[in-house]
C-alpha cells in the first residue's frame, strides 16, 4: 500500500486542456495551445478541404481555422458567439482548431490514458492516441501531428 501510494506521488504529471466537439470529450496537450479566443468569423478559402472554415487574422498573421467536428467526421459545426478558437502550434504551423467549448484544464498522470483497444480501426488511430479516464469521464487524446496533412505542418 504504501510503494502505491509513494508511486502515485513520484509518478509524473502533465496537464491537457479538455474541450468538447460535437457533445464529445476530447484533449491535447496544454503546450501546444498558444491561445484560447471566442469565435471570430473567418475568410473563406475558394476550394479548401470541407474541414477549412477559412482564414483569420491573428495579431498580423494569417491562420487557418479546422473545424474539429468535421475533420474527425463527426459532422460540420456552424460557429456561433459560444464557439471557441483554440490557437496552437502544430509541427511549425500555427492552426486554429475550433471547438464548442474548453471544459477543463487537467493535470494528469500517464497512468491515466489507457490505449486504443485492439480491435479499433487503424483510422481512429490516426486521430486518437489514447483514451484519458478521469473523474468517470472518457476524454479521447487527439493526435495534433495527424489533423493537418504532413505537407501543411512543414511549411515555415
Amino acid at each position: 500500500m504504501q510503494d502505491a501510494l509513494l508511486e502515485d506521488r513520484t509518478e509524473e504529471r502533465h496537464e491537457v486542456v479538455a474541450f468538447r466537439v460535437a457533445d464529445q470529450d476530447f484533449c491535447f496537450d496544454l503546450t501546444s495551445v498558444r491561445e484560447i479566443r471566442g469565435w471570430t468569423e473567418t475568410t473563406i478559402l475558394p476550394h479548401a478541404q470541407p474541414y477549412m472554415k477559412g482564414v483569420i487574422n491573428l495579431r498580423g498573421a494569417v491562420v487557418p481555422v479546422v473545424d474539429l467536428s468535421e475533420r474527425l467526421g463527426l459532422g460540420a459545426t456552424e460557429p456561433g458567439a459560444r464557439h471557441v478558437i483554440i490557437i496552437t502550434v502544430i509541427g511549425s504551423q500555427t492552426v486554429g482548431l475550433l471547438a464548442d467549448v474548453v471544459s477543463d484544464i487537467l493535470s494528469v498522470k500517464e497512468s491515466d490514458m489507457h490505449p486504443i483497444p485492439d480491435i479499433i480501426d487503424e483510422v481512429v488511430r490516426i486521430y486518437v492516441s489514447g483514451v484519458l479516464v478521469i473523474d468517470g469521464r472518457m476524454i479521447r487524446r487527439l493526435n495534433l501531428t495527424r489533423l493537418l496533412p504532413s505537407s501543411v505542418q512543414d511549411v515555415r
